[in-house]
């Protein structure tokens, strides 16, 4: 069985070539000459740029207390409706990430506005409503920072009999 698949015999019709002279490894190769850093400037954002990660600073910061509000006036549904908002903002925030636009105060001020929003104590108890909100702080989150692992999310409070769910 041919393994190298190669139709003729190979042929050296060259004689044998004299090293016997030769000094290997006398002179090293030329060493590429290091090129110089190139300096960058200093990130001035434009005006626009500053104004939009101000306002998004703005939402978050106060995010926790409309939330608590809404809660208040509409109940569990005014969370739901507050988490379809919260949607639209975590859209937003995306798309100025993905623009680089992004700054370090807002990512920050994102993060602790997800602790807060969890640790707010609401009394929901249509779990698909904690599943809806936890949901959206967890695709926040995982937009800003993909690599950490949180375990501060409510637990679901499924009846485990339902038996005994309808007695009640």
């Amino acid at each position: 069985m041919d393994i190298t698949s190669k139709q003729a015999d190979t042929v050296d019709w060259g004689g044998e070539v004299d090293y016997s002279g030769y000094e290997w490894f006398k002179d090293p190769p030329p060493r590429p000459e290091p090129q110089a850093q190139p300096t960058m400037d200093n990130y001035v954002p434009q005006p626009g740029v500053i104004e939009q990660n101000e306002a998004f600073d703005f939402a978050l910061k106060s995010a926790p207390n409309v939330l608590y509000a809404r809660f208040k006036q509409f109940g569990q549904l005014g969370v739901l409706a507050w988490c379809s908002e919260f949607g639209e903002l975590i859209d937003a925030l995306k798309q100025l990430g993905f623009d680089g636009n992004m700054f370090v105060s807002t990512r920050t001020q994102a993060l602790k506005t997800c602790e807060e929003i969890l640790r707010l104590n609401l009394d929901i108890e249509m779990q698909i409503i904690v599943m809806y909100l936890s949901s959206q702080v967890a695709r926040l989150r995982r937009f800003l920072d993909s690599d950490r692992q949180w375990d501060d999310y409510p637990k679901p409070k499924f009846p485990v009999d339902p038996n005994e769910y309808l007695k009640s």
